[in-house]
């Protein structure tokens, strides 16, 4: 049997990030499989966000390995990272404000999947036919020729991860994909993510505050606190164990919660 099959895709063993005397990250061990969705939580300031900023290089570890696809990245840049298969979106939106929606994930699609030293005069047949592809998947074909801080706020959101598909990754980060939206925007990510699932052989690991976001869509969940993993699992353990509900969920968000999960395991029943 080829042992390799079973190797994660994303290996961090040891991982620490500090910023003077504070580790951000603290000693972290994770491992993501090919093809999972694993959901990261926890409070603000837990880690999160540079744990997404250490894996994709653009905040390297102060210690620790990080290996994707079986090589070492720990070190490499933001580029030969996204080269290598790794995209990210961030918190706020980061696009080029000034060029349509269809020019932002022209760039990306050009640059990301590939070291392009002496760019040519027109984005080529590939990057056009990627793109073309992306606006579709991510339902943007009616905003492509919309300046890119002229667009709503939801829009905005759909663009980063179109910008991010567009690299042709074979692990996404989103970094709280929903912030800020509202129910029915939410349903709209949420609709994208699982797409993702099924029509892409694409590995998914997502930060998010909003639980019903989490709970859905991971296969496992992982909660941190000061840097450090305080739970990893299913995510019908959380409301289980005391230390999440004491450090992050608090008691009534646990008992909503547990509704939460409860109805998503009936709906997953259901759809099988």
């Amino acid at each position: 049997m080829d042992d390799s099959a079973h190797e994660p895709l994303l290996s961090c063993r040891g991982v620490f990030k500090y910023f003077g005397a504070m580790a951000a990250v603290d000693d972290l061990n994770l491992d993501v499989q090919q093809g999972e969705v694993l959901g990261i939580g926890g409070p603000n300031g837990a880690g999160k966000t540079t744990l997404f900023d250490v894996i994709s290089g653009l905040n390297p570890a102060s210690a620790g390995t990080i290996t994707f696809d079986g090589n070492d990245i720990t070190k490499a840049n933001p580029v030969q990272i996204c080269h290598a298969g790794l995209s990210r979106t961030y918190q706020l939106n980061a696009a080029f404000e000034t060029l349509p929606v269809r020019e932002n994930i022209l760039c990306a699609s050009y640059y990301g999947p590939r070291n392009v030293f002496f760019p040519k005069l027109r984005f080529d047949r590939e990057a056009q036919r990627i793109t073309d592809e992306v606006l579709e998947f991510t339902e943007l074909l009616d905003y492509e020729m919309v300046i890119a801080r002229e667009l709503p706020v939801l829009q905005r959101k759909l663009l980063m991860i179109a910008s991010a598909l567009a690299t042709r990754p074979r692990l996404l980060l989103l970094d709280e994909p929903v912030g800020g939206l509202n129910v029915d925007e939410i349903e709209v990510v949420m609709a994208l993510v699982r797409r993702m699932r099924e029509d892409r052989p694409l590995t998914v690991i997502l930060i998010e505050h909003v639980m019903r976001f989490l709970v859905a869509l991971s296969d496992r969940v992982v909660v941190m606190h000061h840097g450090s993993k305080i739970y990893e699992g299913l995510a019908e353990g959380l409301t289980k164990d005391q230390t999440v509900v004491d450090v992050y969920l608090g008691e009534g968000a646990a008992r909503r919660l547990e509704h939460i999960i409860d109805e998503e395991l009936h709906h997953g029943h259901d759809a099988s």
